[in-house]
């Protein structure tokens, strides 16, 4: 294969309802001089990935993998990992990017909106124009509330950078609390009720692992006050369900957004829908067509250190 111009196989998967057509249009921007091709079919992905060098997509299985043994580079455009055979890419000697990054500003932004939609109370705002009720309400200021935001990545940093505008005090909690971090004090995991008694605003931000899985039970819900909300963009394992349901309940917590639940999708009967002072998403908070534009531009600078036979990727995994 001509190092110099690669083909790239832009795999069928359609992320996060962007086509993969979207996709390579954002790589040939990038990319004018090299090779793209977008599989349509199973045996499209089939014929591409015998031949080509570099594959972009959600996943690919073991049999693809084994199967691909020209492949030197899978782009996948997801932050998280957990889904592919990670050892059996090693074991072929293909070396494996994330997209980790991408998620920063769109999530950021959808953080930010979700607090101010309690803060203001938007929701009885149009609950009230849909009964054409003109009818002051009291709403808060954000302006000297206190926000934690547990996992200080690429997502969790958009989200304090947003943030320091608002004039709030902000607390990190993360697995490493002595990296430090930008926010004014950092807790770590087993600090997290010191953080969890002073906030107004709960952003989780973290991945999900066997030390954060439930990390937000029925005991951290106690210990935050009874106004607080919780906005969890992470996963919805984070959180204890049944807990913050009872929490809901009983009025122990002022309220939530939820981008991610567990069980996902959520089952249209589930209890969570009920509540007027939760919002739901279908975890789409990262959906923004420039979301392909910031994966392209990744792969592209990772194309560029292919073609002069650096190996160094960006976001390299395996």
């Amino acid at each position: 294969m001509d190092m110099a111009t690669p083909q790239i196989a832009v795999l069928r998967q359609n992320i996060h309802g962007l086509s993969a057509d979207d996709y390579a249009s954002a790589l040939r921007d990038r990319l004018p001089e090299a090779d793209i091709a977008v599989a349509q079919t199973p045996a499209d992905e089939r014929d591409l990935l015998e031949s080509v060098p570099i594959a972009t997509g959600f996943s690919l299985g073991e049999e693809q993998i084994e199967r691909a043994t020209n492949l030197d580079l899978f782009a996948c455009v997801y932050a998280g990992v957990g889904h592919l055979p990670l050892e059996t890419f090693e074991s072929q000697e293909i070396a494996v990017t994330n997209a980790s990054g991408v998620h920063g500003p769109n999530i950021a932004e959808y953080v930010i909106g979700a607090i101010l939609s309690h803060v203001r109370r938007f929701k009885q705002a149009w609950r009230q124009q849909q009964r054409g009720s003109w009818q002051s309400f009291p709403a808060r200021e954000l302006n000297g509330s206190t926000v934690t935001v547990v996992g200080l990545g690429a997502i969790g940093t958009s989200v304090v950078d947003r943030l320091e505008p608002f004039g709030v005090d902000i607390l990190g909690v993360r697995y490493t609390p002595e990296k430090g971090g930008p926010t004014d004090e950092v807790f770590g995991f087993d600090e997290i009720h010191d953080a969890l008694a002073q906030t107004d605003y709960l952003v989780l931000a973290c991945p999900l692992t066997d030390e954060t899985r439930e990390l937000i039970d029925s005991d951290a819900l106690l210990t935050l006050p009874t106004d607080a909300v919780l906005v969890n963009i992470a996963r919805g394992g984070v959180v204890d369900t049944d807990a913050l349901v009872s929490a809901l309940q009983s009025n122990r917590i002022g309220g939530a957004t939820l981008d991610v639940t567990d069980p996902e999708p959520l089952p249209g009967d589930h209890p969570l829908w009920d509540f007027e002072n939760v919002s739901i998403t279908p975890h789409n908070a990262g959906h923004t067509p420039d979301y392909y534009e910031r994966t392209a531009e990744i792969l592209a600078g990772n194309v560029e250190r292919y073609r002069n036979g650096n190996t160094e990727f960006e976001n390299r995994v395996v």
